[in-house]
């Protein structure tokens, strides 16, 4: 839950989770519809996917228990280096890291070098033994991802209170070197929106957009000719930010009896859950022709 998503946020999710779902066997034998549907408004829906899929294989493979090979646990659905890492040292008190941005901030910071030059492989090979020779693994992960949040934080680190701050080249250094902030790429958007009299909207899962891919969405295009868009009814202008885009977006509609290939029809009224804020948005704007 806390991919993507701030704590503030997660909690009183988590509390009703949990208790719906108090074993891993029970959330195992849990249906989707359950899951999504206790998830509606955290968003990145494939999270809620990934834990159920995961569940179902801790509890038919592994007698209900996270293996202890990082690398077979990265094996499981929807987790990558980062989740691994966190997992190995907060249940099996294994030596290491995970590097979210606020760790490698840190660590970056430590050497004062770019960012960018961290990852997990090459820590392991930076003489850190001073800073993270403990028997805590646990804490140690937690702690430092704390600490990036709340003194090494990203626009005004707490360099003087810093209890590590002798170790720093970044605080001892006058030449600092700072994250380069990354451009909004700002992009224009053409949304198709294929509508049936009776209240229904087309959309797929199988929209390659670079931006919620496999979500439910409708056609989108970069149209550039004019031929693209005959029949097509402009219904409104709006911008929407995902990530690092800055989104214009030209949303159009027609009604129609047929539908594109791999689309399917659904109601606008009542299917609304589980699906991306982003589509939610559109369902709200089509809805005004009903």
């Amino acid at each position: 839950m806390l991919q993507q998503t701030q704590v503030k946020t997660v909690i009183p999710y988590f509390e009703v989770f949990i208790k719906k779902f108090q074993t891993l066997e029970s959330l195992s034998q849990a249906k989707e519809k359950k899951v999504l549907k206790l998830w509606e408004g955290l968003g990145y829906y494939r999270r809620a996917r990934n834990l159920l899929a995961t569940s179902k294989i801790l509890v038919n493979k592994h007698n209900s228990k996270l293996p202890k090979c990082i690398n077979e646990i990265k094996t499981l659905p929807g987790i990558g280096e980062y989740t691994a890492n966190v997992l190995i040292a907060l249940i099996y008190n294994k030596p290491t890291l995970a590097f979210d941005g606020n760790v490698k901030r840190v660590i970056s910071r430590i050497f004062n070098v770019d960012e960018k030059k961290f990852d997990f492989k090459n820590f392991k090979n930076l003489n850190t033994k001073k800073l993270f020779n403990t028997k805590r693994n646990s804490d140690l992960v937690e702690a430092i991802m704390e600490f990036g949040a709340l003194i090494c934080n990203a626009k005004t680190p707490k360099c003087i209170k810093c209890p590590i701050k002798k170790y720093c080249k970044f605080f001892k250094s006058p030449h600092k070197t700072y994250k380069i902030k990354k451009n909004k790429i700002r992009k224009n958007v053409n949304i198709f929106c294929y509508l049936s009299k009776n209240g229904k909207i087309a959309l797929t899962k199988n929209n390659n957009v670079g931006f919620l891919n496999t979500f439910n969405l409708p056609q989108i295009e970069n149209a550039s000719n004019k031929k693209t868009f005959k029949d097509w009814r402009l219904l409104s202008k709006y911008k929407n930010s995902i990530s690092n885009k800055k989104l214009n977006i030209n949303l159009y509609y027609k009604f129609s009896k047929n539908i594109p290939l791999n689309y399917t029809w659904y109601s606008i009224k009542t299917y609304k859950d589980f699906m991306p804020s982003f589509t939610k948005r559109i369902f709200r704007q089509v809805s005004v022709l009903f």
